[in-house]
Formats: C-alpha cells, structure tokens, sequence
C-alpha cells in the first residue's frame, strides 16, 4: 500500500500520513487528528484518485444518506480508477453499490427477499454446521491460522449455499475468492482475474439453472432473482449477475474481517473476552448480540463505506465539495467519534447505545447484515465454547493487516489452545 504525502491542514500543520503499511496497522490515532482538525479532509489516494474523507459520526451519518452523493461512477471523471477492480471489463457495473433510485430500489426489492429474519434464521443450522466443522478440521492440532482455516472459508460455503452454487463447484469459488484477498492491496490485475472467472461461471450457472428451474423447487437466491425475472420484475441477466457477484463480494470479505478483528480484539482484552464466556457458559445470548455489535464499532470489517459522488456541490461538516469530487466516508473513524460515544476506545461488550455504522445508514444499509451478524455470533461462540484457553500465536506486533482501502482485516491470525478431539455427532 503506497504511502501518501504528508499534507497541510488549515488549522494545524502536517496531516498524519495515511495509507502507509504502519497505517494499516493502526489507523485510530490518525482518524483521530483528522476527526478534530480537519474531519472533511481532500486527500491523494493510493490510487492516484482525489477524494475526500468523511470522519465524524455526524457529517459521516448525514453523508450516508444524502441523495445528493450518488453511488453511480459516471458522476466521475475517472470511473474505472473507483470501485471493485475488474467490474467495469467485466460487465458487472449494474449492482447495488453502483446505482440509484429508482434502479436500486428495484434491485434492492428483489433480492431483500433472501434476507429477511426469517430466511436468515432458517440458514442458521447450516452456519453452525459449517462452523463445527472447520474447528474440527484443526481443533486436535493445537494451533491454526483462524483468516485461512476458519474466518475465509466460513462466509465463502455460507453464501455459495445461500446463492445455489452446488458443492463440488465451491472450492473453485474459494480459490477465486482467495485470490481476490490475496491481491486486494497490490495490483488491480489479480483481483480483475478473478473477477472475471466469477463472472462467466456466475453467468453459466443462472443460464443453467433458468433451463432447468422448478416452480416447487430451488429455494436458493439465483432461482428465486429468476423467478422474479420472469415473473415481470425486469430483472435482466446481466443484472442478475451482478447482483450475484455483489453479494458474493460483499457477503464474504465483510464477514472474515468481522469475525478476525473480533477475535483478536478479544484474545487482546482478556477481561472482556472472560466475561462473554462466562456469559456463553451460563446459557445466555444477551451479551453475545450486543458484543458483535461492539465489536463492529470497535474495530468494524469495513474501513470505509465504498463510493459516493458528488452530483451537485455541496456542503458538509462546513466544507465545500464541488460537483464531481468523490466521497468516502470512514465509518472506522465515526465509530470512535467521542461526539458520539462515550470511551469510544474502549472495548465494551455490554454497550447499548450503540449506534454504529459499521454496515452504513439510509438506502444503501448492508442488505447481507442479518446473515454477517449470524455467522459473527455463531463463530465466536462456538470458538470461544470448543477452545476456552485460545491464545495469540505469534506477538501482535508480527501480524500484518491486508492492504486496500475499504475493507480492514487481518492477513493472517495464528493462535494456539488445547488439542481436542472433535465430538461425535449422530
């Protein structure tokens, strides 16, 4: 990740660097400075692209929802230096977090209908199923890295399941996914391949499944966006498969970051983290809910809520943004506002006023949320109940956050505990 040059704020000297590796590491005391001396901050990205950076809890909540701020890149000057590598060669720009109303909220319709509670708490044996059985590929050995043998592969079969990819066409869809982890912080090109394998399968798959769609049949999501397609909602193919690559983008680098930053905020809390296994052992869920909603605002999955540009000028937290100019607002950097919350660096499980942004605010809300808070509390407690004494692997100062500029997770979480062997299951 390249690092930017030191700029002049207009109240108080150089701005911290941003977007070094040391960065990466660390970003809160920089969101901090920014936050109280220059929270609407224009700024060089790695990319070469102008943007400005949104801190505040208040401006950034305004911003969220302010329909003045467009997610469509042709409101840019430079749409293909925005955005998810590869989308734009590969046809892929028509989803959720590239459009409008009156667009989006036809899209956005359709596919609700796969998460709503009643949908998502149905999925929940099968989180659990899967969780189980990722620990106990690696529970008799003591040690595992928890990014590659648990937080990745979770989500991943989570929502290939959810989608109807069938199982022996899963672990194709693991390599490609690990590819585009792998090269999220480095050249474009390697995260444009792989968006380009997902995309021809993706549009294979829908292709296959609309010859051979039953009306009694095939609960997942692809045959029920077809369904709906036929059934008059203008839902065409290339929409459809967008939507699914979107969904499969976002429904899985959300939910490793969520259940590795969590993890380890946990492992470096050992007060906290006692507490919610007392809380676990006792039969309770109460704290567990409010705990992964701390720790998305603590240390949240998402760095930066993904593009927004400005379609007019317009003001925010007292600055001037003119037409054109994109925005990015850094939920990370809300979600300590001290404005906001009280402690706000202080992990605290048991927190109720905990309005986060962690998964955005207005139309655009995290439509996934449902399944990521699911499988955020399945794996969790399911780590913290099968391997009690869990411990760091290697000292924290050894570990390496991946680059990239949305999305905050850890490369790799090595840890240690006490082998042992998986349970018998009927």
């Amino acid at each position: 990740m390249p690092a930017s040059c030191p700029v002049t704020g207009a109240a108080s000297g150089p701005v911290p660097e941003l977007f070094s590796w040391e960065f990466a590491s660390d970003p809160y005391p920089a969101y901090a400075w920014l936050r109280e001396h220059a929270p609407v901050h224009r700024t060089t990205l790695p990319s070469g692209v102008e943007a400005w950076l949104v801190t505040r809890y208040a401006d950034a909540r305004q911003a969220l929802a302010d329909q003045r701020l467009s997610k469509n890149p042709v409101h840019h000057a430079e749409p293909g230096k925005t955005g998810i590598p590869g989308e734009r060669s590969a046809g892929l720009m028509t989803h959720l977090l590239n459009i409008d109303p009156p667009d989006h909220t036809r899209l956005r319709r359709l596919v609700s209908k796969a998460f709503t509670p009643r949908r998502v708490a149905a999925f929940a044996p099968r989180v659990q199923e899967l969780t189980d059985r990722l620990i106990d590929d690696f529970a008799a050995r003591g040690s595992a890295d928890l990014i590659h043998e648990f937080a990745f592969p979770l989500p991943i079969y989570a929502i290939c399941d959810m989608l109807g990819v069938p199982a022996e066409d899963q672990d194709d869809f693991r390599d490609w996914a690990g590819m585009m982890i792998r090269h999220g912080g480095g050249p474009r090109g390697g995260v444009a391949r792989s968006v380009k394998k997902i995309r021809g399968y993706l549009a294979e798959l829908i292709h296959r499944k609309r010859q051979e769609l039953r009306q009694d049949g095939d609960d997942d999501l692809i045959s029920g966006l077809i369904r709906a397609s036929d059934h008059g909602d203008h839902l065409t193919e290339a929409e459809a498969v967008a939507m699914c690559f979107v969904l499969l983008f976002a429904g899985f680098e959300t939910t490793i970051n969520l259940i590795g930053n969590g993890t380890y905020a946990l492992l470096r809390d050992p007060g906290q983290r006692a507490l919610l296994q007392r809380s676990l052992a006792a039969g309770e869920t109460g704290l567990l809910e409010t705990g992964v909603e701390e720790l998305l605002r603590y240390d949240g999955p998402v760095e930066l809520a993904t593009w927004r540009y400005a379609t007019t000028g317009l003001t925010l937290g007292g600055q001037a943004i003119p037409a054109g100019d994109p925005v990015l607002v850094v939920l990370a950097a809300a979600d300590r506002d001290p404005d906001r919350f009280g402690a706000p660096d202080t992990l605290d499980l048991a927190r109720r006023d905990n309005q986060h942004l962690g998964y955005g605010h207005g139309i655009h809300y995290c439509l996934g949320a449902p399944l990521a808070r699911l499988e955020g509390q399945t794996a969790l407690a399911t780590l913290l109940t099968r391997l009690p004494d869990l411990r760091l692997g290697a000292d924290p100062d050894e570990l390496r956050w991946r680059g990239g500029l949305i999305m905050r997770g850890l490369r790799t979480l090595p840890v240690e505990f006490t082998p042992s062997a998986p349970p018998q299951r009927v």
